[in-house]
């Protein structure tokens, strides 16, 4: 039987939430909101994916904030107008898909804030072209030509962590089954967790402990509120001498078990330009192993796992328990139909789309009552 067509239950404070398969949309900025709110486009790529064929769908990064979006195109959910947009086109896109838990990544993109989009360069945007001033741990750049970012004081510091409460809660209201904190890919939380870009000399700053400290807090500040599946997102390592570890990611993933996290989601890099990765298939996988071994918290593999028979692998390896895709699933949205057709499994999907299936494919749609006129 293949392992990525079986069920999977997260035992959250609201109750369990059972996947039906261990296939993962993973969260996928799209840079096309107006002011924070959700369009149009929105309401067309969820629609599109939560008709996908995967177990759990996630929410692009959403951010706690204006001033902590990465783009002025970024997602948020900070007040109400955002919460309407927001609501307004996720609950249009689920009417017309099959019951798929959601998913939402919550974020704030520290001193990677006020970029262009990545089809106008993904440079830092100065404030007087339009972009805004960029908080960070320490007063840091990204990239040596950039503007440097104001060091968030302690007031700062409480003021973001109520920012992450407040998307939280707007996230249950919205009826999220379930949210994942962001502290990969160089982004605010992350830039606490490395000492690349954490300088700091207080009780943020310095030592392991210091430098959890805040994603630490943030994580059980939403779990109070937040009854549903709660993870994080966590670069695995930064590929960069003295930079954060896989060690390091296996003790916090210890720590977020203990604190009542459902899961983790184990990526890599984004903190500095002088990160040297090898890509290839399966290239972040011995992280998510490394993770699921240390900590025994549910782990999603994630990075250039494009294949059936690849995610099968992973999974069937035991190197983690859900597979995440990312680009697969803009390239070919119906991905967990194929992996279905591969694997011998089975997907639930609308009724319009029942006799889509190649002759020669086996029947993959759950209830499909198909007749020809």
């Amino acid at each position: 039987m293949s392992l990525l067509f079986t069920p999977f239950t997260f035992n959250a404070p609201s109750g369990p939430l059972t996947l039906p398969n261990r296939i993962v949309v993973a969260p996928m900025c799209q840079y096309s909101a107006e002011n924070g709110q959700a369009t149009d486009w929105h309401l067309t790529h969820w629609t599109n994916l939560l008709n996908s064929g995967a177990g759990l769908f996630t929410i692009e990064a959403t951010a706690v904030s204006a001033v902590g979006r990465i783009t002025d195109g970024c997602l948020g959910l900070w007040d109400d107008a955002t919460q309407a947009a927001l609501g307004d086109k996720l609950q249009r896109a689920r009417r017309q898909a099959p019951a798929v838990p959601v998913c939402i990544q919550i974020s704030h993109a520290g001193r990677k804030a006020s970029s262009a989009a990545p089809w106008h360069g993904g440079m830092l945007v100065a404030p007087e072209d339009g972009g805004w001033q960029t908080v960070a741990p320490s007063a840091l750049p990204h990239l040596p030509q950039e503007g440097t970012p104001t060091e968030l004081s302690l007031a700062d510091i409480a003021q973001i962590k109520a920012d992450f409460v407040n998307t939280a809660r707007r996230s249950q209201a919205l009826g999220m089954e379930a949210a994942e904190l962001h502290a990969a890919h160089g982004y605010l939380l992350h830039q606490f967790l490395s000492p690349v870009s954490n300088q700091r000399s207080d009780a943020y700053g310095g030592s392991f402990e210091n430098r959890i400290r805040f994603p630490l807090e943030v994580f059980q500040a939403v779990r109070e509120v937040f009854s549903g599946t709660l993870g994080m997102r966590i670069s695995g390592t930064d590929w960069v001498e003295g930079g954060w570890t896989i060690d390091e990611t296996c003790e916090l993933s210890v720590l977020l078990k203990q604190a009542g996290a459902q899961f983790v989601h184990i990526s890599s890099g984004g903190i500095s330009p002088l990160q040297k990765i090898t890509l290839g298939p399966d290239y972040q996988v011995h992280l998510a192993k490394a993770v699921k071994e240390r900590s025994g918290l549910p782990t999603f593999a994630v990075g250039l796992i494009t294949e059936p028979t690849q995610a099968e692998a992973v999974l069937q390896r035991g190197d983690a328990d859900l597979v995440a895709l990312a680009r697969s699933f803009l390239y070919k949205p119906r991905w967990g139909w194929e992996a279905a057709v591969a694997l011998g499994g089975t997907v639930d999907a609308q009724h319009q789309y029942w006799r889509s299936l190649p002759r020669e494919a086996k029947n993959i749609f759950n209830d499909a009552k198909i007749g020809m006129r």
